[in-house]
């Protein structure tokens, strides 16, 4: 078994490999019987080479062989134990399997803040409940003067309308009474032509003319003067909205920017958002604190159901932290069993065609042994050390 933890080839074959290096030009000239035989000799070791090969390999299925069958022999000990101890297994096992889910779900569990955000959320831990309510602020203020712009807005808008409508009115009286008066004049003349022809009085009629143009050029007139006022009314109105609207819009302007700075500073489109990462730090925060201690706890019982099983010498106590499920699930135990069972079944037919090609290469070499006519002495050693060593002997 030593021979195969240092990974050397036994001193046999390097003497062999070696034997024609060592040799001088001389000596080879001298030796020339021994010409013959060097093809058979190359041979054997290469074959010998094989056999090392295989035999290192077959060590390691053994021992693989071995492990698997160590691990049935701990589950048939465990199986064995009276029910009190094995109630107290159960027990632990029982907490280890709790903690490990808990532990694998927050592991699993998708996460709706990234690293950086909770990174900066860490930071700025103490200052974010005032971040956020000045964000608040900001939003609401900046909700409350776009409302007054918008209503600044229609109300410069209408009196713009008002205003139109008055100078429309003013021109539309201004040429009515224009009309008016040519109708006025046109009157008074057919009537001075009618009382020259006919010879009538028409003093009555002219009267009542002058009295009707009169009436209603004073209402025109009235009616104009005060679209007037009105128009200077409107003009000043639109004027005082429109320095209104200046002011608000640079306050707009203003909040407008701080929230912007705000949004982008903290990576959140607005204050609603910013107070979601908020609440998912939070949550984050507690749920490491919980893991954090899951861990503490997992690993205390991971060392007590070790030392529980320790005391039943078994050849891998801690492989069963990993699988706790199967300590209190008898359907779980009887799959690990069966893989077990199936590996070490596998392991025993690589081994058995090791074994074979093994056997094989040594009968190669005695043929070629039995053939080459010298000392085959050295190639012996080499067999029987294998032998040995793959228990063939």
């Amino acid at each position: 078994m030593g021979l195969f933890r240092k990974k050397k080839r036994p001193r046999y074959i390097d003497e062999l490999w070696n034997s024609d290096a060592q040799q001088t030009p001389k000596q080879k000239k001298v030796s020339a019987p021994v010409k013959a035989t060097e093809p058979k000799q190359n041979t054997a070791m290469e074959y010998c080479e094989q056999i090392l090969t295989a035999a290192k390999a077959l060590e390691e299925t053994k021992r693989d062989y071995k492990t698997a069958t160590d691990y049935l022999t701990d589950i048939q000990k465990i199986e064995e134990l009276p029910e009190k101890e094995f109630a107290e297994i159960l027990d632990v096992a029982k907490h280890v399997s709790d903690l490990s889910q808990s532990r694998d779900a927050y592991l699993n569990k998708s996460r709706n803040i990234s690293d950086s955000q909770f990174a900066q959320m860490e930071q700025l831990e103490e200052q974010m409940p005032g971040i956020i309510r000045r964000l608040q602020e900001n939003e609401a203020y900046q909700t409350t003067v776009k409302r007054d712009m918008q209503y600044l807005e229609g109300e410069r808008e209408e009196w713009r309308y008002y205003k139109d409508a008055l100078e429309q009115e003013s021109q539309l009286l201004r040429k009515l009474l224009y009309t008016l008066a040519g109708v006025f004049v046109a009157a008074i003349i057919l009537i001075i032509v009618l009382s020259v022809v006919l010879r009538f009085d028409m003093m009555l009629p002219l009267l009542l003319t002058m009295l009707v143009a009169a009436a209603v050029g004073t209402g025109m007139v009235w009616r104009l003067q005060n679209d007037n006022l009105d128009i200077k009314r409107s003009q000043a109105n639109i004027n005082r909205a429109i320095t209104l609207l200046n002011k608000i819009s640079f306050k707009y302007v203003n909040v407008t920017n701080a929230v912007d700075y705000a949004c982008e500073k903290y990576h959140a489109k607005n204050s609603y958002e910013l107070n979601y990462i908020w609440e998912q730090y939070l949550e984050e925060v507690r749920e490491r604190e919980k893991y954090e201690k899951t861990n503490d706890e997992l690993e205390f019982f991971h060392d007590k159901l070790i030392m529980l099983l320790q005391k039943y010498r078994l050849y891998d106590a801690k492989i069963w932290i990993h699988q706790a499920h199967a300590l209190l699930d008898k359907k779980e135990m009887v799959e690990v069993k069966h893989e077990l069972l199936v590996r070490r079944q596998k392991l025993r037919a690589t081994m058995d065609g090791q074994i074979a090609n093994i056997q094989k290469a040594k009968a190669d070499i005695l043929k070629i042994v039995k053939e080459r006519p010298g000392d085959d002495a050295e190639i012996k050693n080499i067999l029987q050390s294998v032998d040995e060593i793959c228990g063939l002997a």
